[in-house]
């Protein structure tokens, strides 16, 4: 079932082909990570070959739990698998709702428990070049900046939680 993601389908939960599920528009869980160094977060641009949204921007790493997957654990794998990250305890953020078209026919219908991590500049960064093309650091309000000039650099998802859901994640004003 590596391929098969948590979906609602008739009102009921059930592991769904995760591109059927951006195709027909389902709504699906998902789990998104933030990682904090002070008012600084951890963002990386999208691999070229990733199936929808390559080269845009966004937070530090999401992804679709496994089915039966802890949320937590999810994040803690993603954060491995796409940048090599280990040793961070995510903090849970709260439940976050949000349906876009990422392109190309696509749309993402997701239902995602947002997680932080707490880790210093310094932290070892590893990416996966078939996941992550680039990784920077960026102070939250140069992020708002950086999204208002130029949106069509971030992703879908990384412009929705910047605009509508930042107190909730961050907790502060972005500075």
């Amino acid at each position: 079932m590596q391929d098969r993601i948590p979906a609602w389908v008739k009102g009921d939960l059930v592991p769904v082909d995760k591109l059927a599920v951006h195709r027909q528009g389902l709504r699906h869980k998902a789990v998104s990570v933030f990682v904090m160094d002070g008012p600084r977060v951890l963002i990386q641009r999208r691999a070229a070959g990733k199936y929808h949204t390559p080269g845009l921007w966004a937070n530090t790493c999401c992804t679709h739990p496994l089915w039966g997957e802890a949320d937590a654990d999810c994040a803690i794998r993603r954060l491995r698998q796409e940048l090599g990250i280990t040793g961070l305890v995510p903090v849970h953020r709260g439940e976050v709702q949000y349906r876009a078209d990422v392109g190309g026919g696509l749309i993402e219908d997701e239902v995602v428990q947002v997680f932080t991590c707490t880790a210093d500049a310094d932290l070892p960064i590893a990416p996966d070049p078939d996941e992550v093309a680039e990784t920077r650091w960026i102070d939250r309000a140069a992020l708002l900046a950086e999204i208002a000039a130029d949106p069509a650099r971030f992703t879908p998802w990384m412009r929705i939680y910047m605009a509508d859901h930042a107190a909730r994640i961050f907790g502060a004003d972005p500075g």
